[in-house]
């Protein structure tokens, strides 16, 4: 489903994105009952790190997992497997949303590191017998919109010169649209990390992202009535998948804050000076100060740690009535390897979001 860059802007997106919507109701049943389910975290991990290594799109990264998901919940595949599993499912995802040069090779599969941990060699035969296997299993039928798809349209007009920025009028424009992409993007990655999401529409996995960094970075009204009339969904509508989003960040930016070295000795009181902001994945920094529109509101200096490393569990309990504040969720599960459900936890989406909002570069 290679679509024309940036086909949001085009005359045919409205077209286009009805489309999407009327794959979407058609999209194979997921029942989450593969005997491997506790290991799908770590291969939709492994397909996410072979993605951003060989820079392929999100929409092949997403539209791979799904491949996967949709799999395995079929069949019942030893962990060696998995591994042939999960890359044949990249590749052709790769080949359904990539031009033909940046399909990954056999070669470059090869050399990858957990192919010479596992002691696995990849044959062409193999290769295309899984593929096959793979195409059958779906009826050769490869056009499955994913969250990715939609994201795109859905940002298009996600920031508008009339928004709030934490109650006054925003000085700097693009610079919130860049922090709204990034956080978009970090979003739909968490989406990718739980089965539990494919419990949802991709549109609404899309809107939901979209609204969560709406919410994370204080704008306001939360979800305007431009984004209800785009996308077809309510807050109320949003609020579910909402809150499964804002409770990974919580964890993440409270994983980040623990992982921060304590001083050992009271430093002396530093001389006032612009906020800086800590990039997470490149350690450079950048000044936040023109971008924050009020002297008494500062960000931390924490980021939500967006590696893949963070767990991302289900089992909360949710509140679906806005209120005034909101509470954090307990703290992030430590490891990838699939762990027990955290314990119920009552969390408020509301208008006011009161989460700390760091910047941060993936």
């Amino acid at each position: 489903m290679e679509l024309e860059d940036q086909w949001w802007k085009g005359q045919l997106a409205g077209d286009i994105y009805q489309s999407l919507r009327y794959k979407e109701v058609k999209l194979p049943s997921y029942k989450g009952q593969s005997p491997q389910l506790s290991l799908r975290r770590y291969f939709a991990d492994l397909i996410a790190i072979v993605s951003n290594r060989f820079k392929l799109c999100p929409a092949a990264r997403h539209l791979a997992v799904y491949l996967l998901d949709l799999f395995m919940d079929r069949y019942d595949v030893t962990v060696q497997q998995l591994y042939v599993v999960s890359l044949s499912c990249l590749l052709l995802a790769s080949k359904f949303e990539e031009r033909e040069d940046r399909v990954p090779k056999l070669e470059s599969l090869n050399d990858l590191g957990c192919m010479s941990s596992m002691n696995l060699v990849l044959t062409k035969q193999s290769l295309l017998h899984m593929e096959l296997l793979l195409l059958e299993t779906f009826q050769w039928n490869l056009y499955l919109p994913t969250a990715a798809h939609f994201i795109e349209y859905y940002l298009s007009i996600s920031v508008h010169e009339a928004d709030l920025h934490d109650g006054w009028p925003m000085t700097c424009l693009d610079k919130t649209r860049l922090y709204m992409d990034k956080y978009a993007d970090y979003f739909l990655e968490v989406s990718l990390q739980d089965h539990a999401f494919l419990c949802f529409l991709p549109s609404l996995v899309a809107a939901a992202c979209v609204a969560s960094s709406r919410l994370v970075l204080h704008l306001s009204p939360t979800w305007p009535q431009r984004l209800q009339r785009l996308t077809g969904y309510s807050w109320d509508n949003l609020v579910p998948c909402a809150e499964k989003l804002l409770i990974a960040h919580d964890s993440d930016v409270k994983e980040a804050n623990n992982k921060q070295p304590k001083p050992s000795a009271p430093a002396p009181a530093p001389q006032p000076q612009p906020q800086t902001v800590q990039y997470h994945s490149s350690g450079q920094t950048n000044t936040a100060g023109p971008y924050l529109h009020r002297p008494a509101f500062q960000y931390p200096q924490t980021v939500p740690q967006t590696s893949l490393t963070s767990s991302h569990r289900p089992g909360t309990n949710y509140l679906s009535l806005p209120a005034s504040s909101s509470t954090s969720s307990s703290g992030p599960q430590p490891a990838i390897e699939p762990k027990a459900n955290a314990a119920n936890r009552a969390y408020q989406v509301s208008m006011h979001y009161t989460c700390p909002a760091p910047c941060f570069d993936r």
